[in-house]
């Protein structure tokens, strides 16, 4: 049985990247959320803030 990307299974192939240039997306996650959350600050408040949604997950 093959895995697919949307089953959550890492695929080999992104096993090698990850060891050989690193975790891109998870850089990029942890970024996102750091400008939200100061992004949030900054506004004061002014909107509800919820934390993003992952690939795959509902935003509501």
């Amino acid at each position: 049985m093959r895995c697919t990307a949307g089953e959550g299974a890492r695929i080999p192939i992104y096993e090698e990247l990850v060891r050989e240039r690193g975790d891109a997306v998870a850089e990029a996650r942890t970024a996102a959320e750091r400008i939200r959350l100061q992004a949030a600050r900054l506004l004061g408040g002014q909107r509800a803030v919820r934390p993003l949604a992952r690939a795959g997950e509902s935003a509501d």
